[in-house]
């Protein structure tokens, strides 16, 4: 066997398309790992942008029931997090075609960029209707650059590499998620939680710096140059926008909770299910194995996980009156847990047995999530959902990476995008939907009181609603359950 190497020491690492990992082929041979001399800058640089959007998940998610409160839009709550995942919807079947036709280069740029403008926006809104509309530009901004980043890794590193480098993404939210909550609830509480939205695009200018001139080199350009460029898909940039209206209307309508409801409700499951089959993998709704299954292994592990801890900050601020500081501060062990799943499961040894390894974590997840709300006890101590997130946060450590990992070894290089943006679309369909579900059953059960109710507690009242967080919690510790099952069939016959 011999091994494809640079035609010179200063040329770029090999592309996926100059590759093939399958037996009985020559498998193009890096000269190190992923921190080594060809591979140094693309990675630091890449690992970045995702430093970037880490800080920027635990800080923001610390600093949100404040400028939730502070805006009047507590029963809004939701749709602060929502939005992001119902634009991004949009913005990731539009980064999938434009990196595969055109190269990860540009929607990466173009991502980051309306990034920060929509944490300039959310930043200075004087109404909470305003503060989502910055958080929608997030999602726009955030669609493009995961997805890019996949193309990247799929095209700049060869199948080896793929599990270190994304094991270093999921280390990259260490720091953030110990660093973020404290500095996020120091600025909140000294200084105000604007800031936190204004201070963070700063941090943008380094990972542009350093990462857009490496994936020029190394990723640019589509997957095969001498083949001629195919016009967009139309038809999937329409299904893309019936997608994320129609998440936009079933989130309005879990919101209101009135008759009226029913007709945006129905318009919006008109759009999704056409949407849904057009978009993901023949065979995912049924959890087909193989590519099905993973696509959907990862909307069910995501969706569940995401939307409870959503719930996390606002149940211990109103219900058991912490600080947002020490509240951000009780998730900060997850980000060392979620990087040490993501390790774990990049080990070779463990490569045989990454599917069982699945379905043990998804079982983690859900019993994270089923133990948080023992908090709402006032008998129960409150580092118990230190203890637990810790937990579930390294299922989904395992869960996060080894879907990653096992889409971009089932799809061949020009198919890297597409099949990305499918991946990234159950994530953040499933955030919608399980949030809107989540935040009109929070609704419902007096979740539009919790403000209220902190203040209650401030004052050394009784004024707890732990009937609107329990009713959140436990329907999603049993969607993760339902993951386990998935889990088990993402291997291929």
């Amino acid at each position: 066997m011999t091994a494809l190497e640079p035609r010179d020491a200063d040329v770029s690492p090999p592309r996926l398309e100059d590759t093939d990992d399958t037996p009985g082929t020559a498998v193009a041979a890096a000269p190190d790992g992923v921190l080594g001399r060809a591979y140094r800058a693309l990675s630091i640089g890449i690992v970045s942008v995702v430093f970037l959007i880490a800080f920027e998940a635990t800080a923001v998610g610390t600093a949100m029931p404040v400028a939730a409160r502070e805006l009047h839009g507590i029963p809004l709550y939701a749709f602060a997090f929502s939005a992001y995942f119902t634009t991004s919807l949009f913005a990731m079947v539009l980064s999938g075609q434009w990196a595969d036709r055109r190269g990860p280069l540009a929607p990466l740029a173009t991502g980051i960029s309306a990034f920060g403008a929509g944490l300039l926006l959310s930043g200075t809104a004087g109404t909470m209707w305003m503060f989502i509309a910055g958080r929608a530009v997030q999602g726009l901004g955030g669609g493009l650059v995961i997805v890019a980043l996949y193309v990247v890794i799929s095209r700049a590193y060869p199948e080896h590499l793929r599990p270190s480098i994304l094991a270093a993404f999921a280390a990259s939210w260490v720091i953030p998620s110990v660093v973020g909550p404290l500095a996020s609830g120091s600025v909140t509480e000294h200084l105000g939680w604007r800031w936190v939205f204004v201070g963070i695009p700063v941090l943008i200018v380094f990972p542009l710096a350093l990462a857009l001139p490496a994936i020029r080199r190394t990723a640019s350009g589509p997957a095969d140059p001498a083949a001629p460029v195919e016009p967009y898909d139309r038809r999937r940039i329409v299904l893309a926008l019936g997608i994320s209206l129609g998440a936009g209307l079933l989130q309005y309508a879990g919101q209101e909770r009135n008759w009226f409801s029913l007709l945006p409700a129905a318009a919006g499951a008109a759009l999704l299910v056409p949407a849904i089959r057009g978009l993901l993998p023949p065979g995912t709704g049924r959890a087909a194995r193989g590519l099905p299954a993973v696509v959907l292994l990862r909307g069910v592990a995501a969706g569940s996980f995401i939307a409870a801890e959503s719930f996390v900050p606002l149940m211990l601020v109103t219900q058991r009156g912490m600080s947002p500081t020490m509240a951000g501060l009780s998730l900060a062990a997850g980000g060392g847990t979620w990087a040490l799943g993501s390790y774990v499961q990049s080990r070779p040894r463990f490569e045989p047995h990454r599917d069982r390894m699945m379905v043990g974590a998804m079982v983690l997840v859900a019993a994270a999530i089923a133990a948080a709300p023992a908090v709402l006890i006032e008998s129960v101590p409150v580092w118990t959902v230190a203890v637990a997130w810790a937990f579930g946060c390294f299922g989904m450590g395992v869960v996060i990476a080894a879907t990653s990992v096992l889409l971009l070894k089932l799809s061949a290089p020009e198919e890297a995008g597409a099949n990305s943006a499918a991946l990234q679309i159950s994530d953040g369909l499933s955030n919608v939907l399980l949030l809107a579900a989540g935040g009109a059953a929070f609704a419902a059960l007096g979740g539009g009181a919790v403000g209220a109710a902190h203040e209650a507690v401030r004052a050394g009242a009784s004024g707890s609603h732990p009937g609107a967080f329990a009713v959140v919690f436990l329907p999603m510790a049993g969607v993760a359950l339902a993951g386990a099952w998935v889990a088990a069939r993402v291997r291929q016959p």
